[in-house]
C-alpha cells in the first residue's frame, strides 16, 4: 500500500494537560509518581506469579498476562506525556502518533478480551470445580491469550491502515495528551465518514462484545453461587470473583466514558482518558494483590527466601 503525502503537516502538536509551567512541573511529579508506581507493582506482580509454583495456575497465567498488558498500556502513553510537560514544543511526528493509536488500540482491546477470558475462567472454576484442571488446560490458556491479542491486532490495523492513507492539513493541534483516531479525524482534510464508521462499529462490536461475553459469565457464576447452601461457601465463591469484577468496571466504566465523550480537551474527558491509561494499569496490581490471600502469601514467602537470609 503506497502512504500518501501528509501535505505540509508532518507534525501535530498535543495540547496536553495545562499550559501553565508550574502546574506542568506539578504534574510532571504525580505522573512520574503514577507511573514508576505502575511499571514496580506489575512487574512485581510478574516476578511473584513467575517465581511461586503454587501460582502456576491458569488464574494467575492471565492475571501475569493481565500485568504485562498493563505494563504496555500505560508505557504507550505515559512517557510521551511525561516529555511533553517538561517540552516548551509540545509535538509528535505524524508517524508517531499514528503508531501510538494503532498500540493503544492493540493493548487495550487485547485487555477487554482478555477480561472475557478470566471471567470465564472463574465461571469454568466456580461451576465445575472438579473438571477445572482439565478444561482449563495449558494448551486452551495459551491459546486464549494468543486469540485475545490477535482480534486485538486486527481491529486496531482495520482502523489504522485506512487511516495511515488521510492527508492532514492546516488545524494540527490535538486537544489531548495522547493521539487516539477520534482526535485526528477533525484535523484531516479528506473525508473520513468511512474512518469513523469504521471505528465507531468496530469499537462497538469489540469491547460491547467482550462485555457481553462478561455479563454472561458472572450470570452463571451467580446461578451457581446461588445454589450453593452455605453461606461461607457463597462468599469464598464471591470473594475469587471480586478482584477481577473491581478491574472490569474500572476498565470498562473509565474507558467507555472517554471513548463517548465528544473530542473537545475539555477537563472530564481529560480525567476520564487518565484514569484510563494511567490510573487503572496502577491500580490493578493493588486489587490483586491486597485482596488476595494466594498473591499475599506468596510475596511473603518471596521475601522470606529472597530477603530475610540476609537481614
Amino acid at each position: 500500500m503506497t502512504m500518501k503525502n501528509y501535505s505540509a503537516i508532518r507534525e501535530f502538536i498535543l495540547l496536553g494537560l495545562s499550559t501553565d509551567p508550574y502546574i506542568e512541573a506539578v504534574l510532571f511529579v504525580l505522573f512520574l509518581l503514577i507511573y514508576f508506581l505502575t511499571l514496580t507493582g506489575n512487574f512485581l506482580m510478574l516476578l511473584v506469579i513467575t517465581a511461586d509454583s503454587q501460582l502456576h495456575t491458569p488464574m494467575y497465567f492471565f492475571l501475569k498476562q493481565l500485568s504485562f498488558l498493563d505494563l504496555c498500556h500505560s508505557s504507550v502513553t505515559a512517557p510521551k506525556m511525561l516529555e511533553n510537560l517538561l517540552s516548551e514544543r509540545k509535538t509528535i511526528f505524524v508517524e508517531s502518533c499514528l503508531a501510538q493509536a494503532f498500540f493503544v488500540f492493540v493493548t487495550g482491546g487485547t485487555e477487554a478480551c482478555l477480561l472475557a477470558v478470566m471471567a470465564y475462567d472463574r465461571y469454568v472454576a466456580i461451576s465445575f470445580p472438579l473438571l477445572y484442571g482439565q478444561v482449563m488446560n495449558t494448551q486452551l490458556c495459551v491459546g486464549l491469550v494468543c486469540v485475545s491479542w490477535g482480534l486485538a491486532f486486527v481491529d486496531a490495523l482495520i482502523n489504522i491502515l485506512p487511516a495511515v492513507n488521510l492527508d492532514f492539513c492546516e488545524d494540527k493541534t490535538i486537544p489531548h495528551f495522547s493521539c487516539e483516531l477520534s482526535s485526528l479525524f477533525p484535523l484531516s482534510c479528506s473525508a473520513t465518514s468511512t474512518n469513523f464508521t469504521l471505528l465507531l462499529c468496530s469499537s462497538v462490536l469489540h469491547f460491547f462484545g467482550t462485555l457481553v461475553m462478561i455479563v454472561s459469565s458472572y450470570t452463571r457464576i451467580v446461578s451457581t453461587i446461588m445454589k450453593v447452601s452455605s453461606t461461607m461457601g457463597r462468599s469464598k465463591a464471591f470473594s475469587t470473583c471480586s478482584s477481577h469484577l473491581t478491574t472490569v468496571i474500572l476498565f470498562y466504566c473509565s474507558g467507555f466514558i472517554s471513548y463517548l465523550l465528544p473530542t473537545s480537551g475539555s477537563p472530564l474527558e481529560m480525567i476520564f482518558s487518565l484514569q484510563y491509561s494511567m490510573i487503572t494499569p496502577m491500580l490493578n496490581p493493588l486489587i490483586y494483590s491486597l485482596k488476595n490471600k494466594e498473591v499475599k502469601a506468596a510475596v511473603r514467602r518471596m521475601l522470606r527466601k529472597y530477603f530475610y537470609p540476609l537481614m
